[in-house]
């Protein structure tokens, strides 16, 4: 297939060269989507359906790839993979597992085959195919058994960045991934559900389904951090999307200014409150100042006379209608010139549309507008909302309290745009005052992960970018850890502008261990009371080792100086072997510990002549541990993962909620084994008995 589009010759079909480079670039994204993956099977799975299934069915979805339908005729047997694959005739080898004839793969069962006699699944090694398993649905004689194959799927080493589980999606996941374009979906799961997954996977299957709106108006996957979205940045290629673009919140908005400062918690907090919209809006508006004096329009020998009340009732019009500020202003001179054709009419003059844009840019109108509906900077406007203590007090009265209001002010004000050390909270309210003055650009679809973490603000940031479109929301109202985490869904979905999304669970957990998630899930009552504990369905004994580092007992000079104190360089030495220990294994290794601690680990990591990688290098064969600050965790997962010092991570955070919560992610990264180390006593709640 790929050959074939390597030697179609566009020298005759084009009409030009903007044709021509067009037509190239299309071919070499083509060719790109088509490109062999190492050790990735073209197919995973295989239907005997009982009865022919349609031709039309087994081809590709209306809007998709463009290759050639099948023939007429109709097929029994299927094989289910990644990418629709055809024969040199156009007959199909392989179907995509997003085609509806695909779909029984994943939800086929007993009580319901739906038509299917046999499912198989194939079993690979490093790409060879060396087992397969068969379920024969339709025969009540044939007792029920789990999938050894898909087990071993799910349980496959971490080495690399993430990848697809199209081989593994559950029925309850696929539910989720074909849901339709037109809603939005918020997917509340606890660790190992894979709910990110589920979130690649459905933007895969909308841009099957829907390829040709979805490239008019495009994609965006938003993660918390860089490291995650290098963590899952190979997943939609590997399935043959290549323009789902990836940003950070911050990095979306951050397109006016640049942040190179943060904020204390209280400050980030109130300027991430649904309040500051409506103080933005106030201030946005209070530059227009209703005219004083009438307006003359000179044309040749002619005055045309504008009176000021006239003026004031276009204005106020303008006013009542809510539009965004720039649009308003660039219909004022319109209305204005429409008056003055009113009346050049009315004298018996037959003016035309060219005459009144003419009016629209005449030197009188264009100083009116300029008085009364100036132009406004976003970036200047919050500058002296958060500088100027009077203009903030004016716009937030009734919304700040007196001490909110000092808690946000600068105390030292900025003299220019430039010399403003910006935070992330301040970006997310340029972005909100720019919104206000021009609408911005509303995207197809957008994906939003670990959605619990994001402010109100925020959240309209990313509603602003699907605001007529859909998005998919994703997250784990346990793992909120900013100050301003999301205290429910509802919430969060009215911030993001969609408060009809359908809310959907999943707490079914496929890749953390039963002991691992159990254990962790003891914190959920002070972190998340009332939110389900997560059922792994995977057993592990001995996933689990809770060691307590032994204290050196100390000598009787200075016994008063140590006794409360734990050696850190025992810890130290313990976390070196717990890695040790760890990378015997098959898999990543990841050595989480509190941010604070970081630098002392990779300097015993050094000394013992361990290599390790930071949160975002890919892991090969020959680098398999990784260093990560707890703050960085969210969202990646490794095979074994050694913790350190749990009480340090809780004590690293503002908070002991959100220390808890940072403590949550941390425990729950381990896909096979978890090993946790600690000198000082655990959490409480972590506590036996």
């Amino acid at each position: 297939m790929r050959e074939d589009v390597q030697s179609l010759d566009i020298r005759d079909v084009t009409a030009n060269w903007v044709n021509a480079a067009v037509l190239e670039a299309q071919i070499e994204g083509r060719i790109k989507a088509l490109a062999d993956l190492a050790h990735t099977p073209l197919f995973f799975g295989r239907l005997d359906y009982l009865h022919a299934v349609g031709a039309e069915a087994a081809g590709d979805a209306e809007g998709g790839t463009g290759e050639r339908p099948p023939p007429e005729g109709a097929y029994t047997t299927l094989y289910i993979g990644r990418r629709h694959v055809h024969d040199g005739d156009g007959d199909p080898m392989v179907i995509d597992w997003r085609a509806p004839v695909s779909q029984p793969f994943y939800r086929a069962s007993r009580k319901d085959p739906m038509d299917v006699g046999l499912r198989r699944r194939f079993g690979y090694t490093y790409g060879d195919l060396t087992a397969y398993e068969d379920e024969h649905l339709s025969d009540p004689a044939e007792a029920a058994t789990s999938s050894k194959l898909l087990q071993a799927e799910i349980e496959r080493p971490r080495v690399g960045p993430m990848r697809d589980i199209v081989a593994t999606i559950q029925p309850e996941q696929d539910e989720i991934v074909r849901s339709d374009l037109g809603g939005t979906v918020c997917v509340q799961g606890g660790p190992g559900t894979g709910k990110t997954a589920v979130g690649l996977h459905r933007v895969a299957y909308l841009l099957y389904a829907h390829r040709e709106r979805l490239a008019r108006t495009g994609t965006l996957v938003i993660g918390p951090n860089a490291s995650f979205l290098h963590y899952i940045e190979q997943v939609l290629p590997s399935l043959g999307e290549l323009e789902v673009k990836q940003s950070t919140v911050d990095a979306l908005v951050a397109t006016a200014v640049e942040v190179r400062g943060t904020d204390p918690a209280p400050a980030a907090v109130i300027k991430g409150d649904a309040r500051m919209a409506e103080i933005l809006r106030r201030a946005v508006r209070s530059h227009v100042t209703m005219p004083a004096e009438s307006l003359v329009v000179v044309r040749g020998s002619r005055r045309w006379r504008v009176p000021a009340y006239e003026l004031e009732e276009m204005v106020r019009q303008l006013l009542d209608r809510d539009m965004r500020y720039g649009a308003a202003r660039d219909a004022l001179p319109q209305r204005i010139a429409h008056s003055v054709l009113v009346r050049m009419e009315a004298a018996g003059e037959a003016p035309d549309d060219r005459v009144q844009d003419a009016v629209a840019r005449n030197p009188a109108v264009k100083a009116v507008v300029k008085s009364v509906w100036p132009p406004v900077d976003p970036a200047k406007l919050v500058l002296r909302l958060l500088s100027d203590a009077e203009f903030l007090a004016a716009h937030a009265e009734g919304l700040l309290t007196p001490d909110e209001q000092k808690t946000i002010l600068w105390e030292k004000p900025a003299r220019s745009v430039r010399s403003v050390k910006w935070s992330p909270a301040d970006a997310v309210l340029i972005d909100e005052a720019g919104d206000l003055i021009a609408r911005t650009h509303s995207l197809g679809h957008v994906v939003l992960d670990e959605a619990q973490d994001l402010s109100p603000m925020q959240y309209r940031a990313v509603g602003r970018r699907c605001s007529t479109g859909s998005a998919t929301i994703l997250g784990d109202l346990a793992q909120g850890t900013t100050p301003w985490a999301t205290g429910s869904w509802a919430e969060a979905l009215r911030h993001l502008g969609k408060p009809d999304a359908v809310v959907e669970e999943l707490t079914a957990g496929f890749r953390v261990p039963r002991e691992v998630i159990a254990y962790a899930s003891r914190l959920l009552p002070a972190i998340s009371p009332g939110l389900a504990e997560v059922a792994s369905v995977r057993e592990s004994p001995g996933s689990l080792s809770v060691r307590a580092v032994p204290r050196p007992a100390p000598d009787a000079a200075d016994a008063a100086d140590t006794a409360d104190a734990p050696d850190a360089t025992d810890l130290d030495a313990a976390v070196v072997a717990a890695c040790v220990e760890s990378l015997a294994h098959e898999g990543s290794t990841g050595l989480i510990a509190a941010d604070a601690r970081i630098p002392v680990l990779a300097e015993t990591l050094a000394a013992a002549g361990m290599s390790y990688l930071s949160p975002g290098e890919e892991t090969t064969a020959d680098a398999r541990l990784t260093l990560v600050p707890a703050s960085l965790a969210k969202g990646l997962e490794y095979d074994y993962v050694v913790l350190d010092e749990p009480a340090a991570v809780v004590d690293g955070e503002p908070d002991e909620r959100t220390g808890l919560r940072r403590l949550y992610v941390a425990l729950t990264r381990a896909v096979s084994g978890l090993i946790v180390l600690h000198a000082a006593d655990l959490p409480e709640a972590l506590r036996e008995g």
